[in-house]
């Protein structure tokens, strides 16, 4: 059964997308990334797609999907590498990704996971004491 593999960075997870999506990929990736995101404690998800030449309706509401689980298990995503046509072709297909926040590359998104985990750390220090 193939498998997309999810890689632990620190307190991050990265998957790198290297073959077409088809719905039962896309489908076990979302289990396969919440049961890591459980057994890791990650809190931030990096998910580059920069290998993806399309992407349809259902794999871009699996992306959709993934983005509010992994935000219900208190971590943020951040798609990268999404190429032009792809993004041209979820617009036509109204498709708004709510919750899905994006960079143009795995440095920036990773920038971004970074500046928003040090925001919440900071919030919840304020309100509860610090954690550390």
């Amino acid at each position: 059964m193939d498998r997309i593999p999810i890689l632990k960075l620190g307190d991050f997870l990265l998957v790198t997308v290297q073959v077409d999506m088809h719905d039962r990929l896309a489908m076990n990736l979302q289990e396969d990334l919440t049961d890591k995101i459980v057994s890791a404690h990650a809190r931030g998800v990096l998910i580059d797609i920069s290998a993806l030449d399309m992407v349809d309706s259902f794999i871009g509401r699996m992306l959709g999907n993934i983005a509010s689980m992994s935000r219900i298990l208190d971590a943020e995503t951040v798609v990268v590498g999404m190429r032009p046509a792809v993004a041209i072709t979820l617009v036509e297909l109204g498709l708004s990704l709510p919750g899905v926040r994006t960079a143009l590359n795995v440095e920036r998104g990773m920038e971004m996971l970074r500046a928003t985990i040090s925001v919440y750390a900071a919030e919840y220090s304020e309100y509860h004491g610090d954690p550390f």
